[in-house]
């Protein structure tokens, strides 16, 4: 079941739910380890930070016929320097795929949503498929939503947290309003967390932090991998109805044997 079950985002079919980032680890060597150990299928590379034409580098060491690259704007702070950084990406063959993201706040690394919208708006006129990091606001999602995007990216906590998912009822929220994919991004710290955001329904989850600054990135990426996996089947399955004053007996009442 878990096999045939696709994630797509706009044209692009995606076989596996988590989408892992390639920047903060210690070295490439690290990186591709835990790239190949996540089972991932899409990696994303921020468009600003990486030397394009260097003979060794993050996309040196990307396999192109494995992984479909998802560039970012991470580091941008405005929709003219994101939109910038978008069309760079793609001129420079990496995809017409982008992830947008445009912060407010240098300490909180939190989107500016003003932004984020005006650059979706400009970037969605060209083609480009959006995937649009953005705060766990319902009604944000739905302007990003209506403005083209994708798929919209609400944060579990800050970038680099690893807090987890801090408001799952306003990811629940948007979850039940959008039409288009949801992937969480940010703030996942470890695979429970992974696993809370896909129970909720979430299409996907994105993480890079999580994983790079772990004692073992591999040993994580794979359990990423695995919490990813679980939470799914999770929310395919159906969930018992919580009961908070309610005890259900596990066994049947009737049929047993009787003294």
């Amino acid at each position: 079941m878990i096999d045939s079950d696709i994630l797509k985002v706009g044209k692009f079919d995606f076989a596996s739910r988590l989408i892992i980032g390639t920047g903060k680890y210690a070295t490439l060597d690290v990186m591709a380890a835990a790239l190949d150990a996540s089972g991932a299928d899409c990696v994303t590379v921020a468009v600003r930070r990486v030397d394009l034409k260097a003979k060794e580098s993050i996309l040196t060491r990307i396999d192109r016929k494995r992984f479909k690259i998802l560039p970012n704007t991470a580091g941008c702070y405005n929709a003219e320097d994101a939109i910038r950084y978008a069309r760079l990406g793609r001129e420079a063959g990496l995809s017409e795929l982008i992830k947008l993201e445009v912060l407010a706040d240098e300490k909180t690394l939190l989107p500016d949503v003003e932004q984020t919208l005006k650059a979706a708006r400009v970037l969605v006129s060209e083609g480009f498929t959006v995937l649009a990091y953005t705060n766990d606001d319902p009604v944000t999602a739905l302007k990003l939503q209506e403005a083209g995007c994708a798929s919209v990216m609400p944060l579990g906590s800050l970038i680099g947290s690893g807090l987890g998912i801090l408001n799952p009822h306003n990811i629940a929220v948007i979850l039940s309003r959008l039409s288009v994919p949801v992937i969480v991004d940010a703030g996942v710290g470890t695979a429970s967390d992974v696993a809370v955001a896909m129970e909720l329904g979430a299409a996907g989850v994105l993480c890079n932090t999580g994983i790079a600054h772990a004692k073992d990135p591999v040993k994580m990426a794979a359990a990423m991998k695995l919490g990813v996996q679980a939470g799914r089947l999770a929310f395919l399955a159906g969930r018992i109805p919580k009961k908070p004053f309610e005890g259900t007996p596990s066994s049947p009442a009737s049929g047993m044997l009787s003294k």
